[in-house]
């Protein structure tokens, strides 16, 4: 109501004010004038435009909030459609390049990406006479794989939890309208048919069967009639299967295969990062990497033959105070929306870090 009054009372012009819009109207013939324009079509019918512009404010204003905070971009007042010069091809490149990256859920990508890099990285330290610059482009053909494979999972997602997302996502491209179903159908299928392709031509069938193991998990995680993401335990099995299991020994194995060696099971701490929201959740899964972290101090001091001490355990020490003093900022915040958001991140943060250390412990 404030808003529509003031734009109403704004525009009640005295005779003064119209010569002055007068003047703005001859203004406008210059191409950079389009203000004056705009000033000139609004005093057309005062009342009709303050109120489509009151509706389409408050319609369109929490979709608005939400993209423009993921985005973590400023909204420019000059780059509104109709501006002149503006190329209607290129703003709509603009737009779609923009809802394919919020499609493929981004902070996903970094996971998966490092958990590669890491990997791979470690079976190369333990074999340098082996490195060949033959190997960069298999290396890159996998990743690539990778992220298809991931592109697929969080797309389907996406496509059946649209009334959800409406809700808890709107800054996700479906969900804001930004992106048809039909087209987020023709993604997730050209990133399953390309992932397929690239991971039979370059990695044998063993990895491929896995490859096709983590499409038909995240299937019917999200698919009906199973949609066992509904299922709290199955549902985490899934994702520690396919993040934890699948990616870790998958890419382990493609790596050391490529390199002509065999697969060498070895002494790791997987890191688990689970957060479900609620209180007495939040403290388990708290415990539960806490107790990891203390794990992996008790190994280095116990197994110094198979790990770097002197790296491995002031590491541990550090990410599990850090662990404590989030969990204590969690509780004190009363398990905000805010509080879990940050919690949240933080947890993804302790899992890159774990793989970063990775190689060299």
């Amino acid at each position: 109501m404030e808003l529509a009054c003031s734009l109403c009372s704004s525009l009640r012009f005295s005779s003064h004010q119209y010569n002055a819009a007068s003047r703005y109207r001859k203004l406008s013939a210059s191409p950079s004038c389009n203000a004056a324009s705009s000033y000139r079509n609004l005093s057309a019918s005062p009342s009709c435009n303050a109120a489509n512009l009151v509706l389409k404010f408050s319609n369109n204003k929490k979709t608005l909030l939400y993209r423009n905070y993921y985005r973590n971009t400023p909204i420019q007042a000059c780059s509104q459609v109709g501006t002149t010069g503006s190329d209607p091809v290129l703003d709509k490149f603009s737009q779609f390049k923009d809802a394919f990256w919020r499609f493929l859920r981004p902070h996903t990508i970094r996971g998966t990406a490092l958990g590669s890099l890491s990997l791979v990285t470690r079976a190369l330290i333990e074999n340098p006479n082996l490195i060949k610059w033959s190997l960069v482009l298999k290396a890159f053909s996998g990743l690539i794989a990778l992220i298809c494979g991931n592109g697929y999972i969080v797309g389907i997602n996406q496509i059946y939890d649209i009334g959800i997302d409406k809700v808890n996502k709107p800054y996700l491209p479906i969900a804001a309208g930004d992106l048809s179903v039909q087209s987020a159908w023709f993604l997730v299928l050209l990133f399953a048919v390309a992932g397929l392709l690239i991971v039979g031509m370059n990695f044998g069938p063993f990895i491929t069967s896995l490859f096709c193991l983590g499409l038909f998990l995240g299937t019917i995680y999200s698919v009906p009639p199973f949609r066992l993401k509904r299922f709290a335990v199955i549902a985490f099995l899934i994702i520690a299967t396919v993040r934890g299991f699948l990616l870790n020994y998958g890419v382990y194995y493609a790596t050391r295969a490529a390199l002509g060696l065999s697969f060498e099971w070895r002494f790791q701490i997987s890191t688990l990062a689970t957060k479900l929201g609620v209180r007495n959740i939040a403290f388990l899964g708290s415990g539960l990497l806490l107790t990891n972290y203390i794990g992996a101090v008790v190994a280095a001091i116990y197994m110094p033959q198979a790990f770097r001490s002197s790296l491995m355990i002031p590491v541990h020490v550090i990410l599990a105070l850090c662990l404590v003093f989030q969990a204590w900022l969690l509780e004190r915040a009363n398990y905000t929306k805010e509080a879990i958001s940050g919690y949240y991140r933080f947890i993804w943060n302790l899992f890159y870090a774990e793989y970063i250390v990775f190689p060299f412990i």
